[in-house]
This record gives structure tokens, C-alpha cells and sequence, in this order.
């Protein structure tokens, strides 16, 4: 049997796009296993799929001052051990990486360890941790045409970000049914990330008495993010994360609010769902979320807010807007020529195996 190692961690956008792949994997023939950090939401995600998980030592380079820059390299160090010994006990014949800190000291054992590597980067431009990567690797697909620029031309392939196939299968009257929800008013959807969006959550839900008077709103709002006082009020649900249900509470919303992820941007195009986002300000990241936003944005796939422009008001005029133009967004989001990732890397993951 061919066997290939998957990595990636850190947030769940690090990890999808990994488990979109292995129907097909599967199908032609591999013997799937993970490796990813010792705690992170990889383990849980994967786990969940039945896939067998190893877990690492993993540090993180930042941008900013902690003590822990002082620490990190070690526990890289001692993770690059640890993937050398997994990888030569496993002995694949090709890893596949979709990024995150945790993936950089599998890549560069492999290399060492002369297995052929590919990289997934999703966002407009390469992080941190895949520009350490991308030396190591053998091919490096990327989510946006416009990040082949940055990459190394003899290394960049344009395939689009892989979606789970099971995210187009949801049923609304299922959705409904998690959630109490009826026909009688559209349903908006507010999806943050594994990790949530506290700026995003605090505003949607001071603007709540007014959402709820045109909409139905689901909330996932991330991990300890639940407000218990909102318990129970009349037309809203909020989850602090959803698994595989997610695909009917998809199929249930009319639209969406959205961080600006490049996983979560691209299941929406996928699913065809109006949407507003909300990117992460550079002043709490790199910037790629709004790169993100503002392509999705000329593209007419989306809307955009800025953070920085995030108020009660605004959020609810948009959203009043939003669905007043829902049918132009679907309407130019079918137009959409980024399809079939899946059949794309796993084609590009054979003919690398085959070297």
C-alpha cells in the first residue's frame, strides 16, 4: 500500500483542508497517518476522522517580544527529532503539509530524510512558517493566483484550496432541527473560526435586538466564547463549535458573517453562501486576512468590513444589504473558475511520489 504522512496544526483552517483530501487518498490506495503538535485541535479533528495521529514537540517564531522566543527553538528541535523518527519508522513515500508551526520540523526531516514534500498555502501571501518550509519542499500549491508570484516558479502550482465534499451534502430541515429554527424568517449565520473572533461575537451580539427582528442567527462563536445571559433568547443559537453538523447549519443559512481565513472564504464560495466579512486587523496579525478579503471583494464574491469600521450600526446595515443582494453574490460565485483541488493535489501528490 502507498503511503503518504499529512501535517499541519494550529487552527482547524490548518487541518480541513487536510482531511478534504482523504476520501480520494483513500481511494487511490494510501495508507494515511498524521502527525501534528501534542494538544492542538489537529489532534481532536483528526482523530475524529480514524486516521492515526503522532504527536510533536512544537514552538512558534513571533513577530513580537515573549519569553518563550527564548524556549521555542528547542522544542522545534526536539519536534524535528521526534518527525525523524516517525517519518524513518513509517518510512513514507510522500508528506503533504498544509502549514502551521508544528508542520515545519516534519517538512524539513523529510527533506533530509530525501521524502518528496508538498506544501499547501492557503493565503494571498506565504506565512512565517511555510517561507521556512518552502526551501524543503518539492511542490508548493497555493489557494489564490496571485500568491504565485511570491513563490518559487519552478516549485508553484495554482490549485485552489481542497473542501470537504461532505460540506455540500447538508439538509436545512436537519439544520433546523438542531436549532429550533422555522421557515418564517431567513437565517443568518456568524462563523468565526475554531478559535472564535471576540470582536466579531461582542458585535453581532450588541446588535442582536435588531438582527433578530429581520433574522434567525446562529452563532458559532469559538471556544469559551459562549455567553450564557443569551441563553435561550428567541430565534439565536450559539455554539462554541461544530463538527460534522456544520454542513446543515451551512445548508440552513441564507447568509454569513465570516472571518476571512482562507479555508473558511473558500468553503463559502464553494457552498455559494453571501457573505460579509470581517478580516483580522494587522494589528493582531500579519494582515493576510484582509489580502483575503479585499480579493474576494473585487472578485464581487463578498462583502467587506473592516475591522476598524466595525459598529452596531454598520454591521446591521450591511447585513440588511447583504441579503437584499444575495442573489447577485450567488449568482457570480458560480462563476467561479477554483474548482476541483481536491482531484488537483492529490494528481500533483502521485506524479511527486512517482518522482
Amino acid at each position: 500500500m502507498k503511503k503518504i504522512i499529512l501535517t499541519g496544526g494550529g487552527t482547524a483552517g490548518h487541518v480541513t483542508p487536510n482531511l478534504a483530501l482523504l476520501p480520494l487518498l483513500k481511494e487511490h490506495g494510501y495508507e494515511v497517518r498524521y502527525i501534528g503538535s501534542y494538544t492542538g485541535i489537529e489532534k481532536t479533528l483528526v482523530e475524529q476522522a480514524g486516521i492515526p495521529y503522532d504527536g510533536i514537540s512544537s514552538g512558534k517564531l513571533r513577530r513580537y517580544f515573549d519569553w518563550k522566543n527564548f524556549t521555542d527553538p528547542f522544542r522545534v528541535l526536539k519536534g524535528y527529532g521526534e518527525a525523524r523518527k516517525l517519518l524513518k519508522k513509517y518510512q513514507p513515500e510522500i508528506v503533504f503539509s498544509k502549514g502551521g508551526f508544528v508542520a515545519v520540523p516534519v517538512v524539513m526531516a523529510a527533506k533530509h530524510l530525501h521524502i518528496p514534500v508538498i506544501i499547501h498555502e492557503s493565503d494571498m501571501t506565504p506565512g512565517l512558517a511555510n517561507k521556512l518550509a518552502i526551501p524543503s519542499a518539492t511542490r508548493v500549491c497555493c489557494n489564490f493566483s496571485e500568491t504565485m508570484k511570491y513563490l518559487p516558479a519552478d516549485k508553484a502550482i495554482h490549485t485552489g484550496c481542497p473542501i470537504r465534499a461532505e460540506l455540500l451534502t447538508g439538509s436545512k430541515a436537519v439544520g433546523q432541527k438542531l436549532t429550533g429554527f422555522t421557515d418564517e424568517k431567513p437565517v443568518l449565520m456568524i462563523i468565526g473560526g475554531s478559535l472564535g473572533a471576540v470582536v466579531v461575537n461582542n458585535a453581532v451580539r450588541a446588535a442582536l435586538p435588531q438582527l433578530l427582528d429581520q433574522f434567525q442567527v446562529v452563532h458559532l462563536c469559538g471556544k469559551n466564547n459562549l455567553d450564557e445571559s443569551l441563553q435561550g433568547t428567541p430565534g439565536y443559537v450559539q455554539y462554541e463549535y461544530m463538527g460534522e453538523p456544520l454542513k446543515d447549519l451551512f445548508a440552513l443559512a441564507d447568509i454569513v458573517i465570516s472571518r476571512a481565513g482562507a479555508n473558511a472564504i473558500c468553503e463559502l464560495l464553494a457552498l455559494k453562501k453571501p457573505n460579509l466579512l470581517i478580516p483580522l486587523g494587522s494589528a493582531a496579525s500579519r494582515g493576510d486576512q484582509i489580502l483575503n478579503a479585499e480579493s474576494y471583494f473585487k472578485k464581487g464574491y463578498s462583502m467587506l468590513l473592516p475591522q476598524n469600521e466595525l459598529t452596531v450600526e454598520r454591521l446591521v446595515q450591511d447585513v440588511q444589504t447583504l441579503y437584499a443582494n444575495r442573489t447577485q453574490y450567488q449568482e457570480t460565485m458560480a462563476l467561479a473558475t477554483d474548482r476541483d483541488a481536491v482531484e488537483k493535489v492529490v494528481t500533483l501528490i502521485e506524479e511527486c511520489r512517482l518522482g
